[in-house]
């Protein structure tokens, strides 16, 4: 039993190196094609600040890594984690596909005849 778990930690120690290894690949490659900016609220980022820029991928697929950007963009953390938090929100919920039914009674629908009286 301790040799299977022995594996498995094994096994996700090394995805989770690999995971970062990817991670620090793509932030390192975004903010070289990117002015060091936050696209949501314009915040400026220097060398004493920039472990609080972040990389977002627009589509969520943290997996899609073109190296051309199209992908990224650059938030800051608290942005980024608003961002993420939208994402939260609006899981589940409808897509709206489905119209619900509006209201068709009018109440005014008789009036003029009414005033005309």
């Amino acid at each position: 039993m301790a040799k299977e778990f022995a594996k498995l930690d094994k096994v996700v120690l090394e995805a989770r190196q690999n995971a970062e290894k990817r991670a620090q690949g793509y932030r390192a490659q975004a903010l070289k094609l990117f002015p060091w900016v936050c696209g949501r609220c314009a915040r400026a980022f220097d060398h004493k600040n920039l472990q609080l820029l972040e990389v977002h991928h627009k589509n969520s697929n943290h997996d899609d890594n073109p190296p051309d950007g199209s992908n990224w963009e650059l938030l800051c953390t608290y942005c980024h984690e608003n961002e993420h938090s939208k994402l939260k929100d609006s899981m589940g919920r409808d897509t709206g596909e489905q119209a619900e039914a509006v209201a068709t009674h009018n109440p005014f629908a008789k009036l003029k005849d009414m005033l005309k009286k």
